[in-house]
């Protein structure tokens, strides 16, 4: 099997990555090329250009900017008319719903959208997905199994996809900025900078994991590390002055508004 990416930046070179460590054939293209080929040293790919992608390849990832689509549906629409395979469109396209993209192509291809995160690095993404009726679920199992060293892979309708990625492809962002804060806070009282970010990093990650492996909601692990009269409360009642929860509430508002906006 072959898989392609056309842009091999951040995020499509980490999806190439993860899709590398299975047994498939990984195509790269990018402009600039030196980018495709330096991720084909790492990772053993076979850089190519756009059209090389779309003739070869069994599932082709499409990573470029949503306002590049057009241009690059020009560019490659007919090679896919040509192809006599069957063959999966996978798209990072942010904002760009899969309807538009199939008037972009003027065809019903089989189309996979995903909103993957930046996580996809250390494949610990969290990548939502929508398919189209034209894909089949044989391709959507191939699909999973190629991207199953990328992180955790959920399926949602294609009209949460917005919502998913304020809260999922956004949220690192926002994550970061917390522990940055809190690496502040630990610095102020007497940490180093290397410790503080270690301590709140990995404490992130360690509860994260907690509510994954249990299914704890994280009110009620709030409520469990709360004791009466205790520290942590202390805190938690400085955050809720200071808007904590509000805030990061109207930064998921703010970013699905964007999002469809786009």
């Amino acid at each position: 099997m072959k898989v392609g990416f056309i842009g091999t930046g951040n995020m499509g070179g980490a999806l190439a990555t993860a899709a590398s460590n299975k047994n498939v054939d990984i195509l790269l293209a990018n402009k600039p090329e030196s980018v495709a080929k330096a991720l084909a040293e790492k990772i053993g790919g076979v850089v190519t250009d756009n059209a090389g992608v779309v003739k070869d390849a069994d599932y082709i990832f499409v990573g470029v900017k949503p306002q590049n689509l057009a241009e690059l549906a020009a560019e490659i629409k007919d090679d896919l008319a040509g192809r006599d395979n069957g063959f999966v469109i996978v798209s990072m396209l942010a904002g760009t719903a899969i309807e538009r993209i199939e008037d972009a192509l003027g065809a019903k291809y089989p189309i996979i959208r995903i909103m993957p995160n930046v996580a996809a690095m250390v494949g610990e993404a969290m990548i939502m997905y929508s398919t189209n009726e034209a894909v089949t679920d044989g391709q959507v199992d191939r699909f999973l199994d190629i991207m199953s060293e990328a992180g955790l892979l959920a399926e949602i309708r294609e009209d949460q996809m917005s919502a998913g990625a304020g809260v999922a492809g956004c949220g690192p962002a926002f994550a970061a900025m917390f522990i940055e804060a809190l690496a502040d806070g630990g610095v102020a009282c007497g940490l180093t900078r290397a410790q503080a970010i270690q301590f709140a990093a990995q404490m992130a990650k360690g509860t994260a994991q907690y509510i994954l492996e249990t299914g704890i909601h994280p009110g009620a692990l709030k409520d469990s590390v709360t004791s009466p009269g205790g520290t942590t409360i202390q805190g938690v009642r400085a955050l809720e002055k200071g808007g904590f929860r509000s805030a990061l509430f109207e930064a998921v508002v703010a970013t699905v508004e964007k999002d469809q906006s786009l």
